[in-house]
């Protein structure tokens, strides 16, 4: 699925959130799986992921229809797509019903990333990922851009 909430929600242990509508095909299987993966789309994926959000797998195959190849997670029960470069294979944690939407929280047991998006450090570098960054007013897909400064230092011009 492509799904437009989410994100990360704790750091220890490190968990990602995504909201689903109790409609969507996946909202089923995440309760009974008790188990997700996330794919971080890139911007070289842009239509697979866009594809994915469009039709429903209640209907066809999304991995054949998108060219993508199926990969069963050895650590959770859901698949995951290889072509994505890196992927977030999650433990449901707690659901959460918030109006229309139902909250997912996956304690994130296992990442998967392509080497070529480490930077020199060894970290996971968000401008080799290049993931898809969603506007919901707009409906579009953006990209990142450039560093504009550093956490927990920019804001110190106003310490005493």
């Amino acid at each position: 699925m492509n799904a437009a909430w989410g994100g990360i929600c704790c750091s220890d242990p490190p968990c990602i959130t995504v909201s689903l509508r109790r409609a969507r095909y996946s909202y089923d299987n995440i309760r009974e799986r008790k188990a997700f993966t996330i794919g971080i789309a890139c911007e070289s994926r842009m239509a697979e992921a866009d594809y994915a959000g469009i039709v429903s797998g209640r209907d066809v195959d999304k991995f054949t229809g998108a060219g993508l190849t199926p990969v069963r997670s050895e650590v959770v029960d859901a698949p995951y797509a290889a072509e994505f470069p890196v992927v977030l294979e999650c433990r449901l944690l707690h659901t959460l019903e918030i109006g229309v939407h139902t909250q997912f929280i996956g304690e994130i047991i296992d990442v998967k990333a392509d080497e070529e998006v480490f930077g020199d450090d060894g970290q996971l570098d968000i401008m080799r990922i290049q993931p898809l960054i969603y506007d919901t007013s707009h409906k579009g897909y953006h990209r990142v851009g450039s560093l504009l400064g550093k956490a927990y230092t920019v804001g110190k011009v106003f310490q005493t």
